[in-house]
């Protein structure tokens, strides 16, 4: 035996000798193991009961990807907007009476340029459409004054202009122009029309300028009678307040002879 042999088997034989070593098992067992279950099977229950929940609110609140969106309530619906500080800036409230809006500013845009059709603010309403169409039997009613710088009315339409309890003022500092190209102009009141010119001059221009129902005077002449039966030209008399009136015309004026329908007025 070799001097290493010697030692290998001596270092060997000191070695104390553990007889019956205890083993300990590593992991997870017992109330502990069957807890641990416990909350996964919890979870996993949990899992499936909120996934069945978000299914049946989307099917009960129509969220489908196709369809729109509906937002429905016994009351109303009201959809607010706030600022970083939570104070409240927009409401939009639809009820069953009406729908409310709140906010600094309202627009309505066109889907497909995007140019404003209505906006309105605490100064001014604007409507940017290409036609304003107001299909109310009483028409538009305007508190105050209306500024426009054209009226025209529908095709094949008349244009009718009335103020039945007051006046109908329309007033311009170059001229107000009133144009039927097509048919004819006609102003119709209860009492008294007045056309009046206070610097420059009432114009009438046309083939033909007719003056109805206006009263007829009579003056003594002496062509026979059934001359005067066939009179067919008649004059055309102003009394001194202003009043016309017709009468036969003759071989010189024939106004003073008919003057006494001035008495009458």
């Amino acid at each position: 035996m070799t001097r290493e042999q010697y030692i290998l088997a001596t270092q060997q034989n000191n070695l104390p000798r553990t007889e019956n070593a205890q083993l300990y098992p590593v992991g997870i067992y017992g109330w502990r193991k069957r807890c641990l279950y416990f909350f996964v099977l919890l979870l996993l229950v949990t899992m499936i009961v909120n996934l069945a929940m978000t299914i049946w609110i989307l099917k009960v609140m129509n969220f489908t990807v196709d369809s729109p969106l509906v937002l429905q309530s016994d009351r109303n619906v009201t959809v607010n907007a706030r600022n970083h500080m939570g104070q409240l800036t927009g409401q939009l409230t639809v009820g069953a009476d009406a729908v409310e809006a709140q906010c600094k500013r309202f627009e309505v845009r066109a889907s497909e340029d995007g140019r404003v059709l209505f906006s309105a603010d605490e100064d001014e309403i604007t409507i940017g459409a290409e036609k304003l169409k107001v299909t109310g039997t009483e028409g538009a009613v305007f508190g105050h004054s209306v500024e426009t710088p054209h009226i025209r009315a529908e095709p094949s339409q008349d244009l009718r202009l009335e103020s039945p309890t007051r006046s109908l003022i329309m007033e311009a500092p170059r001229g107000v122009q009133v144009s039927a190209a097509a048919g004819d102009f006609k102003a119709t009141c209860r009492k008294e029309l007045h056309l009046q010119s206070t610097e420059g001059e009432i114009f009438l221009n046309a083939d033909t300028i007719r003056l109805g129902n206006l009263p007829t005077g009579s003056f003594s002449s002496s062509l026979p009678s059934s001359s005067t039966s066939r009179q067919t030209v008649y004059e055309l008399c102003v009394c001194p307040n202003g009043k016309l009136y017709l009468s036969p015309a003759g071989v010189g004026s024939t106004c003073q002879s008919s003057s006494n329908i001035c008495l009458w007025s």
